[in-house]
């Protein structure tokens, strides 16, 4: 099989009276659910549950098999081993990366090294740390059934003698503009995801981009649109729709699925926003009228933060001193609101989980 030649950017040839029925739907739902962020005070903190979601559900389209409420418990101190470990911290490694690469949007263009720099991050210290973590692949690869030769590959992306031209043009179209914002942003990930500019980690870098962009552009008042929900759940047309790229130069179809994409999941995105947020005005009411303290806000943001923690940890994040900190913990469990998954034991913390923003963001019963 010979390497992909990707397609010159900006597209020629799409059909759009195809698309003219998916783009306006997948406009008007985004808008929709920017307007909802606008209004949420400080998204990084109560919306933090749709970033560890995300974290979990795109590394899950990676074969990784670990649940938020894994994640975080490991992260307040319960101990995973083997695979286990080893896909958490895959997991941590990929909110990371969207944390510091949000940061960087808000004053710079997303770029190559912007790229880099977030792969580096991805692969720190865990499987695929030995593939080059932060540099573009130097070596041909491909993809398609363990210990298949090239010959046998389903795919494989651009020679790495041109794969920086590839790249360069990419980046040049992430800057400009098209006829439509979100075809776009459908063409920069599927694009990327083709050049396949790294020896692993490509569809996790490339589904972080899609935030970035959106955001980058103005189209976003903070970057935490997600799609790894909806692709995770139909990652058989995902991949499907890929593939008819690289084999039919159907970006047509491509574009359509990835506009419905969007449309369905700024759809559920609103309603899981819309549930926390309300679960933030009853608890800001509850915790105020359990402590009767000004200090009722700060508590709620700490819970909203992490929902599962160590008691000692939740002391020092707080700056509140513990002899009126450890209180509100202790009302807060009689109350039901805190859920203990490890009582104190010696020097050992108490491990507690605010069960109830955890089952809202998942959508089920997690604890």
């Amino acid at each position: 099989m010979q390497p992909y030649t990707p397609d010159a950017l900006p597209l020629a040839g799409l059909d759009y009276a195809r698309l003219i029925a998916h783009i306006g739907p997948a406009n008007a739902a985004l808008a929709r659910y920017d307007g909802l962020l606008q209004s949420v005070i400080n998204p990084g903190v109560m919306l933090s549950p749709l970033t560890n979601r995300e974290a979990v559900l795109s590394s899950k389209i990676e074969g990784t098999q670990a649940t938020v409420d894994e994640v975080l418990e490991y992260e307040a101190g319960l101990e995973f081993g083997g695979e286990k470990a080893k896909d958490i911290q895959e997991i941590v490694n990929y909110r990371k990366t969207l944390v510091i690469a949000s940061e960087y949007v808000q004053e710079r263009p997303i770029t190559l090294a912007l790229v880099k720099q977030m792969h580096a991050v991805l692969m720190d210290s865990v499987r695929g740390a030995n593939k080059t973590p932060g540099e573009f692949r130097r070596d041909q690869n491909w993809i398609g059934p363990a210990g298949c030769t090239i010959e046998q590959a389903s795919f494989v992306p651009p020679s790495p003698l041109q794969l920086l031209d590839h790249l360069q043009a990419w980046e040049r179209y992430l800057a400009g503009t098209d006829l439509d914002l979100l075809v776009q942003v459908a063409v920069v990930h599927a694009q990327f995801e083709l050049i396949h500019p790294f020896k692993d980690g490509n569809g996790r870098i490339g589904r972080l981009l899609i935030p970035l962009f959106l955001y980058q552009k103005r189209a976003l008042a903070s970057p935490m649109f997600y799609l790894s929900d909806y692709l995770e759940s139909h990652r058989e047309l995902y991949y499907a729709g890929l593939q008819g790229v690289s084999r039919e130069g159907d970006w047509t179809g491509w574009i359509a699925f990835f506009l419905q994409a969007i449309t369905q999941q700024a759809q559920a995105n609103t309603e899981r926003v819309r549930e926390i947020l309300a679960l933030y005005e009853r608890m800001k009411q509850q915790i105020t009228e359990l402590t009767r303290s000004q200090h009722a806000i700060t508590v709620l943001d700490a819970l909203f933060d992490r929902p599962i923690f160590q008691s000692s940890d939740f002391v020092q994040r707080i700056g509140i001193a513990k002899q009126t900190a450890l209180p509100f913990l202790r009302k807060l469990r009689e109350a039901g609101v805190l859920h203990p998954l490890r009582e104190q034991s010696g020097r050992r913390s108490a491990i507690l989980a605010f069960k109830e923003l955890l089952n809202s963001a998942e959508g089920r019963q997690v604890i």
